[in-house]
């Protein structure tokens, strides 16, 4: 498409999707520097070098800016490993895939890029409901429903008690980890996954 003047017309979609990943990366960059409390739109749009009003066509809320930035986060970093969405494999050994995906779990939480806005929002969730009810609905609770479904496939083919509330089973190896994490009560490393899913699966009684 051209102008009435024979040059090409703005590509407004283009421009539209570098606006919004300069607000993503001013939303994960001020939130990491002075916390949620701090962030503002208008400080998010002069970061990004955009009005405000262009954030408030796109998002209701700085929360609703930093989820999605958070959550787009990970999947520029999912495209640029080369690896397929985020999901738990089914490869028929419940304890080995548990622990595949606990490690890139800790991987992600050790790494820089995610710790600050993820401790800066968790944090903000314990003194501000509205925050963590979109917290746990857009980012925690799709992720949770992964565990469920393969805590499920494990059960009918008989590795795990048919019993047992995967929804419930899940936070023998999520919440150690999250709370491990959150509080600084220990490090953080794939051994120390492997062995919560250990423990999950087989108990602490002797065999």
């Amino acid at each position: 498409m051209v102008t009435q003047s024979g040059k090409p017309a703005p590509d407004t979609t283009r421009r539209s999707e570098r606006s919004r990943r300069a607000i993503y990366e001013a939303a994960l960059a001020l939130v990491a520097e002075v916390g949620y409390p701090k962030t503002t739109i208008e400080g998010i749009a002069a970061r990004a070098g955009v009005g405000k009003q262009t954030i408030y066509r796109w998002w209701g809320s700085k929360a609703d800016v930093l989820l999605e930035a958070f959550l787009d986060l990970g999947e520029q970093a999912t495209e640029a490993a080369g690896q397929a969405p985020y999901a738990i494999p089914d490869t028929g050994d419940v304890a080995a895939d548990l622990k595949a995906v606990l490690r890139v779990t800790v991987d992600e939480l050790l790494d820089p890029r995610f710790d600050a806005p993820s401790r800066a929002l968790a944090a903000e969730g314990l003194v501000n409901e509205q925050v963590a009810r979109e917290y746990v609905a857009k980012l925690l609770e799709p992720q949770l429903q992964l565990y469920v479904e393969r805590l499920r496939s494990a059960q009918d083919a008989g590795q795990v008690r048919a019993d047992v509330d995967p929804r419930i089973a899940l936070e023998l190896f999520v919440s150690p980890l999250a709370q491990r994490w959150l509080q600084h009560t220990g490090p953080i490393s794939h051994a120390y996954t492997d062995t919560l899913v250990d423990y999950a699966l087989y108990g602490l009684a002797p065999r």
